[in-house]
């Protein structure tokens, strides 16, 4: 296991301005972010999940193209935490999640009917709420951009870590999963770019499993593979300080933060 870029470290002085800036950016939504009832709601839903699943496993299943070499019929008695756009799986792949993640405001303002109509336990941005409905399966998680950490706990501030991954990690940590892995995490992207750029799709989709994931037409945003891996060097701490671990089994991922394993050997 990679134990390469370490976390940078920060003086006191330049942390405690980074914070400062960063909290007067976010005051504008904190009053609804903590008192709106949807958000109240949600954080007492997300409070009964708090360590719901301590000491068992799930698996957190990326959308790269991996995913298509992948037997996820393996995957019928696990808890499996799906993102985005992965609903186009029951279709092509056959498979559907436990759950579902996304914080991507872009993936969301494109995705509305599909997201409305899913009912499965599903965790959304608050930004998200400015399009989707509060329903029965609905949690809204307050993410932000900034403030790079990691949060045991979810029903406060999230970041987001440059991808919902980091966000599951979260999630995955915060209902007591002991061992977490990783699948369909490629970290690899065919279209290159500056990273965050938004950019709209001339085509079949070749970074995912599904040539329609960003289909034509669609507009998503370019990869910062370089926070994200912070967000990962977090994730991979929080859970070896206590006592937990996050593996890596995705076929041919590119990634090298966690621990590799073999697919088909989780199965026994």
């Amino acid at each position: 296991m990679s134990q390469s870029n370490p976390i940078p470290e920060v003086s006191v002085l330049g942390r405690l301005a980074r914070n400062g800036y960063d909290f007067l950016k976010r005051v504008p939504e904190l009053p609804a972010a903590y008192l709106h009832p949807w958000r109240r709601e949600s954080r007492r839903r997300l409070a009964q999940l708090k360590d719901s699943h301590k000491g068992e496993r799930c698996f957190i299943v990326g959308n790269g193209p991996s995913l298509k070499n992948t037997d996820l019929s393996l995957l019928k008695n696990e808890f499996a935490i799906g993102m985005n756009r992965v609903f186009l799986a029951s279709e092509e792949l056959g498979f559907t999640p436990s759950c579902l993640v996304c914080v991507n405001d872009l993936v969301v303002e494109q995705s509305v009917p599909e997201f409305n109509a899913l009912q499965m336990p599903k965790f959304f941005s608050w930004r998200a709420s400015k399009w989707l409905q509060m329903d029965d399966w609905m949690h809204f998680i307050y993410t932000t951009y900034t403030t790079p950490r990691f949060a045991t706990d979810v029903r406060n501030r999230v970041w987001e870590g440059a991808t919902v991954t980091n966000v599951c990690l979260q999630l995955a940590y915060h209902m007591g999963f002991q061992e977490v892995i990783l699948i369909g995490v490629d970290h690899s992207f065919a279209t290159k770019g500056k990273p965050n750029t938004t950019v709209q799709s001339e085509g079949d989709d070749p970074n995912h499993f599904s040539a329609a994931y960003f289909g034509k037409g669609f507009r998503w945003q370019l990869p910062d593979l370089e926070t994200s891996e912070m967000g990962y060097r977090m994730a991979r701490q929080a859970y070896e300080k206590a006592g937990r671990r996050v593996l890596d089994a995705t076929i041919g991922g590119k990634l090298d933060i966690f621990e590799k394993v073999d697919y088909q050997r989780l199965f026994g």
